[in-house]
């Protein structure tokens, strides 16, 4: 990753901005950083999720290595636990909130009392939305994770290439696909839908995929917090509803790595076996247990989303905006939170399949080749 202008800041003697590529290990900071002792808040949602804490982890070591202190807390998925959480940040003299909210709309009183005490805010990956006290915004381009969510399912039935360059001579189908999507109060999960939906839509369109169950829209396929039990709980009723007649399922698009193994459960408990008629699954995030999933055959592919870039990136916009500086942003345009467009920093994500775990996961130091096949 190019370096900043907050380097600028070194010339100065402030603060040390370190943060280049994160090619390999857990941090892209460097040791030596001055952040005077100020003390940072870092809100997560829950640590059910493999994925969040890692996140909860790169952002806490890469701030330390500045010179932070870190008050780092997991809420759990519990709404009230976390506005509490922000509000002891808030108190304890918290100089910036780096918050990745459960539900993105609950937050708006207590970002109030963070303007009122003059706190930047820095949303983590999740959109705070309906709050004008959002600074910034560090995430992925989300629209393009479901477009890659959707040409993974595509590759996988033999129609397309990983870059979504149809396949010569493809397959006609029809392939039956059910789809899910992520938590309606994420505001991510609408950005994974419309990508994915966008890609999938001329092949619905022609014939060569049919969504069986009929349950096409945002709010049938939703599953509250990304929870894997509903998942399950939801396929097992589309496989009774929609497919007792002996029909099959050959693809589920599925946005995140816990619901695709929640969608796992209800297929080997209704029957179905890897290599016999096994489905075509998607994923996002890269969790270790999904990326064994995916060396086993059970689910064919995942997004990975680097967490270390995504923590360098709000690290930096913390020292930029302690600096009083602006951190750099990248889109100015898409993100309108209700309130306001959020300025943000979005990242670029990669498709992983079987063939590439160990080029982009072991070769990038992000898993290592014994914990996969451990």
């Amino acid at each position: 990753m190019k370096k900043r202008m907050l380097l600028a800041t070194l010339a100065a003697g402030t603060m040390v901005v370190s943060l280049a590529g994160c090619s390999g290990g857990a941090s892209g900071g460097s040791s030596g950083g001055e952040g005077d002792g100020k003390l940072v808040g870092v809100a997560m949602p829950t640590k059910s999720s493999e994925r969040w804490i890692q996140d909860g982890n790169a952002v806490k070591e890469q701030l330390e290595k500045e010179g932070f202190k870190v008050d780092l807390q997991y809420a759990e998925d519990d709404i009230p636990t976390q506005v509490s959480q922000i509000e002891n940040m808030i108190t304890k003299g918290a100089s910036v909130l780096i918050i990745a909210s459960i539900d993105g709309t609950t937050l708006t009183s207590v970002l109030q009392e963070a303007k009122d005490g003059d706190i930047p805010v820095i949303a983590y990956d999740r959109l705070i939305r309906d709050s004008e006290n959002v600074d910034y915004y560090a995430s992925f381009d989300n629209y393009k994770v479901g477009v890659q969510q959707a040409n993974s399912v595509l590759n996988g039935l033999g129609l397309v290439d990983l870059e979504g360059k149809p396949t010569e001579g493809a397959p006609a189908g029809p392939f039956n696909i059910e789809m899910f999507a992520g938590s309606p109060d994420d505001n991510n999960a609408t950005f994974f839908w419309d990508g994915a939906q966008d890609t999938l839509k001329p092949f619905i369109d022609a014939g060569t995929l049919k969504v069986a169950s009929g349950q096409t829209s945002f709010e049938q396929a939703a599953t509250l917090r990304w929870d894997g039990e509903t998942a399950q709980k939801r396929m097992e009723n589309i496989l009774t509803s929609t497919y007792s007649d002996g029909s099959k399922v050959n693809a589920v698009l599925s946005p995140y790595d816990g619901i695709s193994r929640g969608i796992i459960s209800a297929l080997t408990d209704a029957g179905y076996s890897v290599g016999d008629g096994w489905p075509v699954i998607s994923g996002q995030d890269a969790e270790l247990d999904s990326v064994k999933a995916i060396e086993s055959g059970e689910q064919y592919a995942t997004i990975f989303k680097d967490t270390r870039q995504l923590a360098s990136e709000a690290v930096k916009m913390a020292v930029a905006v302690l600096n009083g500086e602006k951190p750099e942003v990248n889109n100015t345009e898409d993100y309108d939170n209700g309130k306001k467009v959020v300025p943000s920093f979005l990242l670029e994500s990669q498709i992983v399949v079987k063939d590439n775990i160990q080029e982009v996961l072991v070769d990038s130091g992000y898993w290592t080749e014994d914990e996969i096949k451990g």
